[in-house]
C-alpha cells in the first residue's frame, strides 16, 4: 500500500492522453483497426472466428468423452480392488489351511512313529542293527 502512496506522480491510466481512447474516434486510430474488445481472450474463451461455437462443441464432446473414459477406469480399478481383495481372502483362507494340514500331518507322523516303534513287527532282527541305534 505505501508504494501507492509514493507513486502519486505517476498518472492514472484514464488521466493519460495517451491511452484514453474517444469513442467519436475513428477506427483508423486504433492498432490494426480494432479495439481490444474484438480480440480473442484466452481469458474469456471469447473468439472473433466464426468457428468458435463449433470449437466449443467439440471441447464439449472432447469433456464428455474424459468424463466416460474417467467413469469407465474408475470402474476398472473398483473391480480390480475388488478382484485383489478376493485373492487375498483366498491366500490367507489357504495359508491357514496349509498350517491345520501340516499340524495334522505331523500328529500322524508320531503317531505312525510310536506304533512302529511299539511293534514287534518294525524292530530290527540283526545285531549290528541294535547296535547302531
Amino acid at each position: 500500500m505505501s508504494l501507492m502512496n509514493n507513486d502519486d506522480s505517476i498518472p492514472n491510466m484514464d488521466e493519460d492522453p495517451q491511452v484514453v481512447i474517444h469513442e467519436d474516434e475513428p477506427a483508423t486510430h486504433m492498432p490494426n483497426g480494432r479495439s481490444m474488445d474484438s480480440l480473442r481472450s484466452s481469458f474469456t474463451n471469447r473468439s472473433s472466428t466464426p468457428d468458435s461455437s463449433h470449437n466449443s462443441l467439440e471441447a464439449m464432446e472432447m469433456a464428455q468423452d474424459d468424463r466416460e473414459e474417467k467413469a469407465r477406469l474408475i470402474t476398472q480399478v473398483l473391480e480390480l480392488q475388488n478382484t485383489l481383495d478376493d485373492l487375498s481372502q483366498r491366500v490367507d483362507s489357504v495359508k491357514e489351511e496349509n498350517l491345520k494340514l501340516r499340524s495334522e500331518n505331523q500328529v500322524l507322523g508320531q503317531y505312525i512313529e510310536n506304533l512302529m516303534s511299539a511293534s514287534s513287527v518294525f524292530q530290527s532282527t540283526s545285531p549290528s542293527a541294535a547296535k547302531k541305534k
